[in-house]
């Protein structure tokens, strides 16, 4: 469990920083940037199947199951887009409203699709925070895209993934990555490689900052795989909200993004959602939990 946890700390912590490295690559066209991250995510993942010796369960993929894929991976290639776009124009704290709001989404979308039923304490946690998102509409009279991308398309990719029971999450990450590096690599053969890209022409540095996008993919992903088989979703659960809280104060104390007073009561109210969701799930899984016996 201790170990688990802190895989899942670890996790966390580099999804938190990685507006970091993703500004470090400003000077790079946002398409050009997924293009290498998503090849090179390709390289680094193959290996990791290759290390888990799990090639079999990708080989016995279904037609349905790859077509799954394929959506799901087109979903997080939006999702990557989005965000490594906010980062470099100066958006990382509207990015980290997405993915504060996004286990709201898949309350939600658990609801439309799935059918399941929620308790009241849970529609008051999901009202809450919608309040907080309307209100920040309302007062900036513009809606915030950003984090509604960002959570809409990672729940619907989450959704996806929940439908995908019979193959592994690194080896369904690996087939979905390698389904969309095919328009991923004629961009870069025509587009981000040579006197148009900065793939050899912006310097060395840049471009093993390139290659290191497939890194900076792989090893989160890792240790929260890790973790996920140690932990209880209920620990994932409230682990989950130190990548967007380290965003957060990286985009108002680091990169010097101003949040008005109406983001400001926004916020607070999708915290204040996010606290009671996160409070009653807690406080059930509590309940559930079996008994010790006493002698």
């Amino acid at each position: 469990m201790n170990r688990g946890i802190a895989l899942g700390i670890g996790a966390y912590l580099v999804w938190g920083i990685l507006p970091i490295f993703w500004k470090t690559l400003a000077t790079v066209d946002p398409l050009e940037i997924l293009a290498h991250r998503v090849v090179w995510s390709v390289v680094f993942l193959v290996a990791m199947v290759a290390i888990r010796h799990s090639q079999n369960r990708i080989c016995g993929l279904s037609g349905r199951a790859i077509g799954l894929l394929l959506v799901a991976g087109s979903l997080l290639a939006v999702n990557w887009l989005t965000y490594i776009w906010a980062v470099n124009n100066g958006h990382i704290v509207e990015s980290s409203l997405g993915y504060f709001i996004n286990p709201l989404f898949n309350v939600v979308l658990g609801v439309l699709v799935l059918r399941e039923r929620l308790e009241p304490v849970q529609w008051v946690a999901v009202g809450v925070a919608a309040l907080g998102v309307g209100y920040m509409t309302v007062s900036l009279g513009t809606l915030p895209w950003i984090a509604l991308v960002l959570a809409s398309t990672f729940a619907a990719y989450a959704l996806l993934k929940k439908q995908m029971t019979d193959v592994g999450p690194i080896e369904s990450l690996t087939v979905e990555v390698a389904l969309i590096s095919i328009p991923a690599l004629v961009f870069l053969t025509f587009v981000g490689i040579g006197s148009e890209g900065s793939f050899g022409a912006a310097g060395p540095q840049i471009s093993i900052l390139l290659v290191l996008t497939g890194v900076a993919t792989a090893v989160p992903l890792a240790l929260f795989g890790a973790a996920a088989r140690r932990i209880r979703l209920s620990t994932i659960g409230l682990l989950q909200y130190i990548a967007p809280t380290m965003q957060f104060l990286l985009g108002v104390f680091i990169y010097d993004e101003v949040v008005t007073r109406d983001e400001l009561i926004g916020f607070v109210l999708v915290w204040a959602g996010l606290a009671i969701y996160s409070a009653h799930s807690l406080m059930r899984h509590r309940r559930i939990q079996p008994q010790p016996l006493v002698a």
